[in-house]
Order: C-alpha cells, then sequence, then structure tokens
C-alpha cells in the first residue's frame, strides 16, 4: 500500500511522499488513523461480498438441481426413443412375418393347383400316347384271330380316353403382387418424434394485461405471459411449463386455465368467486417471473370506466348464489328434513383437510377417484402426491415424490382406479400418464411425447384408460400397456371441439362424458369420439355453468357435475336434463374441482378453493 493512498484525518489531507516531512508532529498518529479508516473501509467491502455467498450458494444449488433435472429428463427421453423405436421395430418384424407367411400360404394354395393339374396333364398324355403306340403297331401287322383280342382292348382303351376330360385350360394364375404404400410411411417417419424445448427464464419473462390489477368478481379475468430467454429475446415457440395461482392472504386458491399460443406466448384466465384483496402468483418453471407476486383487487361490481357509457355501477352475482327455488332445502336426492333447529339444511356428512402439506391436508387438491374397496383418493397436486383415504374420512396412506423423472410426480390433476387395483394418475406438467400399484409403487408411464396437458383420467368398461388433455384439447383412450386405442376432439367451440376440457367419466354404456370447461358444457361420445349428446351453456341458473370441472355417472345414469364458477353441484338424467343439487348452502364450495361416487353410494368433491374433500349425502 503506497503512503499517497493514506488520508490524514488530522488536517484532512492526503498524505503523500512530499507532505509527511510537514506532519513530523504527528505522523504517527496520521498514519494509524488512515490505516484504521481503509482496514475499516475493506471490513465492509469484505462484509458486503461475503453477505452475497448464501445467495450465491443457493443459486447455485438451484442451478445444479436444474442440471440434474436437465440430465435426468434427458435420460428418460433417451429411454423412451430407444423405447419407441424398438417397438416400432418389433411392429416391422411382426408385420414383415405375417407378409412373408401370407406370400406363403398364397403361393403354396396356387402352386398346388397348378400343380395337380400339371400332373394330371402328364398323367393323361402319356396314358394317351402309350395307346397310340400299341394302336399303331397292332395297324401295322397282319389280321388274325390272335390279334382280335388285343385290336378290341385298344379300341376299348381308346375310346376311354377319347373320353377323357383332361382340362385344357389352366384352374389358376400367375398372379402373386406386392402393395407396400411406403411413401407415407416414409414421410410419417422423416418427422417422427419432435425434441419440445424453450429458452423461457422467468426473470426476463413478463406479463400484461387488466387481469394483473383487478377483476370482478364471477367475470373471466385474463393475463397474457410473454416468456424471453436470458438476454430478454422474445421466445418464438411455446410448451414452457407454467404455472399460475390467485390466493388470499389466508392461502386459498382459486384455479384457472393457462393457453399456449405456441409462439411464445400465454394466456391466463380465471374466475375469482368471491370479493376482496388477492395475489396472482406466475411462474415459470417454478420461479416468479418479473414482479410476481401480482396484488389484485376484486370486486362484485364493474367500476366506471372509458368502455361504459353511463358510468353506473353495475352490480354482480356471486356465483356462489343460486336463484330462489333452484336449491333443494333438503336434497330431493338425500336426506329427509332434519328439525329446524338448523334453518340451513346440508346435504354433507364430513369434511377432510386444511391447507399444508402434512397428511391429510392439502395445496391444491383436484382430481378424486373411489375405489370398490372403499377407498377414496385425493390428487393432491401442489404437494405432488397423492392421498388416500377411507370412505369414512380416515387417512390410510400417501406416496409422491416431486420430480420430473418417470415414478415421480410434478402436478398431479387427476386420479382413477383401475379394475386391476392400479392408480392411475395425470401429471399435468410431467405431460404423461403414470400406473402405480395400489401400494404406491411405480410400475409404467403411458402418453409420453403425445400429451400436451393431461387433466382428467378414468377407466372404460374394457379397462382402456381415459385421459383427457387440457392443452390439447383432446380426449385419448390407451391400452395399460400404453398402446393408442383412439383420440378425438380439437381445439374450438364445434359440438366435437373443446377449450380446455377438465374431467371425464363412463357410464353403462362405456360411452364417454367429458366436461368443456371454456365452452361451459357438458358432452358425451361414443368410444369412438362421435357425439351422443351436448348439454348446457353459460350462466348461473338450473343446468348452466360456470366452467364445469368434475364429473360422475351413478348406477341409474344420472350425471354428477361439480360447477366450478358458480360453486355448486348439480344433477341431471342420463338425457341431460336438470333434475336438482347436492346442497352446500352451510358450509359452501370454493372452486370444486374433481367429483366421484364413493363405494357407498355418496358423492365426494374436492373443494379445491378451501384445501380439503368433502362428502355428501347422494341416494341414488
Amino acid at each position: 500500500m503506497k503512503v499517497a493512498d493514506l488520508y490524514c484525518s488530522a488536517c484532512e489531507c492526503a498524505l503523500c511522499e512530499d507532505c509527511v516531512s510537514e506532519h513530523e508532529e504527528h505522523p504517527k498518529v496520521a498514519l494509524s488513523q488512515a490505516l484504521e479508516q481503509h482496514r475499516s473501509s475493506l471490513q465492509e467491502k469484505l462484509g458486503t461480498v461475503q453477505n452475497r455467498l448464501p445467495q450465491i450458494s443457493d443459486t447455485l444449488s438451484f442451478v445444479k438441481e436444474i442440471l440434474q433435472q436437465l440430465t435426468n429428463q434427458r435420460a428418460s427421453i433417451e429411454e423412451d426413443i430407444q423405447s419407441s423405436f424398438e417397438d416400432l421395430h418389433k411392429q416391422l418384424d411382426v408385420r414383415k412375418s405375417v407378409l412373408l407367411m401370407e406370400l406363403e400360404v398364397t403361393y403354396g394354395l396356387k402352386q398346388k393347383v397348378l400343380q395337380a393339374q400339371v400332373d394330371n396333364l402328364i398323367r393323361g398324355e402319356g396314358d394317351i400316347m402309350a395307346s397310340c403306340t400299341q394302336s399303331e403297331e397292332a395297324l401295322a401287322g397282319e389280321a388274325c384271330v390272335a390279334s382280335l383280342q388285343v385290336e378290341q382292348e385298344l379300341q376299348e382303351r381308346l375310346g376311354e380316353l377319347t373320353c377323357l376330360g383332361l382340362p385344357c385350360q389352366p384352374e389358376e394364375n400367375d398372379q402373386l403382387d406386392l402393395v407396400m404404400e411406403t411413401d407415407g410411411l416414409r414421410k410419417s417417419i422423416h418427422n417422427l418424434g419432435t425434441i419440445v424445448t424453450t429458452s423461457a427464464v422467468a426473470s426476463q419473462s413478463e406479463a400484461m394485461g387488466a387481469g394483473l390489477e383487478q377483476c370482478i368478481v364471477g367475470h373471466p379475468a385474463s393475463v397474457t405471459i410473454v416468456t424471453r430467454d436470458k438476454s430478454g429475446g422474445a421466445c418464438k415457440s411455446g410448451n414452457a411449463i407454467l404455472s399460475a395461482e390467485v390466493f388470499t392472504p389466508d392461502g386459498s386458491i382459486v384455479d384457472g386455465e393457462i393457453v399456449d399460443h405456441k409462439n411464445g406466448t400465454y394466456e391466463f384466465v380465471y374466475i375469482v368467486p368471491k370479493e376482496g384483496d388477492f395475489s396472482l402468483a406466475l411462474r415459470l418453471y417454478d420461479q416468479h417471473i418479473k414482479g410476481s407476486p401480482f396484488k389484485l383487487t376484486v370486486t362484485a361490481y364493474a367500476t366506471p370506466s372509458t368502455g361504459s357509457s353511463e358510468g353506473a355501477k353495475r352490480r354482480g352475482k356471486s356465483p356462489g348464489q343460486k336463484k330462489k327455488g333452484s336449491k333443494r332445502a333438503s336434497s330431493a336426492l338425500g336426506t329427509p328434513r332434519r328439525k329446524t333447529q338448523n334453518p340451513i339444511e346440508d346435504d354433507l356428512i364430513f369434511r377432510i383437510g386444511t391447507k399444508g402439506r402434512n397428511k391429510g391436508e392439502f395445496t391444491n387438491l383436484q382430481g378424486v377417484a373411489a375405489s370398490s374397496s372403499g377407498r377414496i383418493l385425493i390428487a393432491d397436486s401442489n404437494n405432488q402426491c397423492v392421498q388416500i383415504f377411507s370412505n369414512e374420512g380416515e387417512f390410510k396412506s400417501r406416496f409422491g415424490v416431486r420430480g420430473r423423472s418417470p415414478g415421480q410426480l410434478q402436478r398431479p390433476t387427476g386420479v382413477a382406479v383401475h379394475p386391476s387395483g392400479d392408480i392411475i394418475i395425470a401429471d399435468y406438467d410431467n405431460k404423461w400418464v403414470s400406473i402405480f400399484s395400489c401400494e404406491g409403487k411405480f410400475k409404467a408411464k403411458l402418453g409420453s411425447g403425445r400429451l400436451m396437458g393431461p387433466k382428467g383420467v378414468s377407466v372404460d368398461q374394457n379397462g382402456h384408460v381415459i385421459v383427457v388433455d387440457n392443452k390439447a384439447c383432446t380426449v385419448f383412450i390407451f391400452q395399460l400397456t400404453g398402446k393408442l386405442i383412439a383420440k378425438f376432439g380439437s381445439r374450438g367451440n364445434g359440438d366435437k371441439q373443446f377449450a380446455g376440457p377438465h374431467f371425464a367419466a363412463v357410464n353403462k354404456n362405456n360411452e364417454i362424458i367429458v366436461t368443456d370447461f371454456h365452452n361451459h358444457s357438458v358432452k358425451v361420445f361414443t368410444p369412438e369420439g362421435e357425439l351422443v349428446l351436448k348439454f348446457g351453456s353459460n350462466g348461473e341458473g338450473n343446468g348452466q355453468f360456470n366452467a364445469p370441472t368434475g364429473v360422475a355417472v351413478d348406477i341409474n345414469g344420472n350425471i354428477i357435475v361439480a360447477d366450478w364458477g358458480n360453486s355448486r353441484i348439480q344433477v341431471f338424467d342420463g338425457s341431460g336434463s336438470f333434475l336438482s343439487y347436492i346442497n352446500t348452502s352451510a358450509d359452501p364450495l370454493y372452486g370444486p374441482q374433481g367429483l366421484a361416487l364413493t363405494s357407498d353410494g355418496h358423492v365426494v368433491v374436492a373443494d379445491s378453493g378451501n384445501h380439503c374433500f368433502k362428502v355428501y349425502r347422494y341416494l341414488q
């Protein structure tokens, strides 16, 4: 350290080599104070730098975790590619064997006919030639009594040969052709498989739109998310893993739908069923984007704006409220009227759960399933697990480990039980369906590479797995082995189209019943994808929906639907005619999701906004 770098606090000047001599009366004091000041400054800078170490350490751990997940994903995709092409090779080998077998069988049949004709003609030709030779020899000799007998025999033989019915036309043809339509197959192989990714990072991505700051109760609000790379450049492709939550200070969560526009932008559409101050969290790969979480104000009326010519306040109706006369005081499908000590009748038997991460606690529960063995299964979405309870609400077990590798769960949204006892889970963020044993041991996955955002799962009468792909707006039907049987549906407003479909159920006719979230309707299809029935429209009246979610079918074919935006459960007959409500007045639902019928005949529903599931009386 140079003397010129020091500062003399005694006379308030820099201590350089030229002026040290002028401070002979206090050079030691000056140097001591200057050194102390310098050390203090060094200590301060050291503390500032050291304070960055925990942040750097956390970032390092996080980046290492992402790198490990990336490596796991690579290994998983490599396994999928190997498995898929091995399966294709097997199928090609099987087809090759079948064609060769068909060739041999067809050739053998034709060859047998022609060879028999050849043998027959050769024998006939030999017999005729031999008889003709003998006859010519007999005619060339002297006629005598001795030759008369021979000539008579030859004459009879020639008569037989004259009448011999030898085929003089081919009895088969020589056609053996091979038709191989390989051009289309070659094109399909050329385009087979796509490695999907994006360079989007949360720190550069941003959101915009009126839905970031305010919305009206019961009315859809939307937010546009623009993804960007590390340099701030706009991403041009979709498929980024986004999540969005609207929640209150007490932790209650409102779900919504994310639409991927496939150009690097996304739209989050949501409906809030009550007034208050909320927060809107937008995450990209589990990290908050710029400005997230956002402060959101929800009001029950529209404030005057440039879009309102009169400027008058118009009060909106809470989606949880129902028109007078449309709900049951005591369920027509439930128990008899109770005593007037409880003026609000309710079909609720019990509720289980609070917000949390322990057993019996949930964070944004989604799908519900019920087994014939008396179990209730809950897909606990944000806790990355499935929890299992008895029909009486007793906790039994839970399983699930967060991650993006086979056997792990990232965002379980749908759950179903196969007749074999296997548990089928739709994993929205991992874009596949996982198969677990009844004990929670991972067995296999299906739909990887085909599914974009599976939401609900169900099982049909043949044991096939029905998958409702929310992002692709398509219903897929798989064998339990993973073989695709059929698929139908596309994005749109048509009868055979969907806008954010959620869950599905199967009736006794093996027809597939799908809730069409943004089209506010329920649609029934044959297993081949032909529309059988459609019912519902947007509204709050009987038979109307504000974004339907969960669905189930009872033994009589009646259809039970969770009406998410209206926070209620409606019951319809098999033809789609409104029958009644499940009475939920005393303990209102808040954004119900999955719904199922328990083995003892009650309705269980995921009350997502209240972080619990509820079981209601239901007489079939």
